[in-house]
């Protein structure tokens, strides 16, 4: 699955830079499916493929920067599976996530 579709990459494009947004807009989320592991993008740089957002499920919660091309590649044991993109994601407001 291409996690970053064309109608994402204009959606980034139009929202540009949220850094100094206290509460962004998360636009797109991925997800181990056999895993607990997440990631919100609140933002992607088309150029370099890397994205800014909310990361859980891997030890701890935090924001940070992360590789779309990485995640692209990886397979979580133990079948195998690739880091999906929720296709059923709406967007939200870092607020309006239920983190528990």
């Amino acid at each position: 699955m291409k996690l970053i579709t064309k109608q994402l990459e204009k959606r980034f494009s139009k929202i540009g830079n949220q850094s100094e947004s206290k509460d962004p807009i998360l636009i797109a989320k991925f997800f181990a499916p056999s895993g607990s592991a997440t990631w919100y993008a609140s933002e992607y740089d088309m150029e370099t493929k890397i994205a800014f957002g909310y990361v859980t499920g891997l030890g701890h919660n935090e924001w940070g920067y992360f590789s779309i091309t990485e995640l692209e590649s990886i397979k979580f044991p133990p079948f195998g599976l690739p880091i999906e993109r929720d296709q059923w994601f709406d967007e939200k407001r870092f607020s309006e996530l239920n983190l528990e």
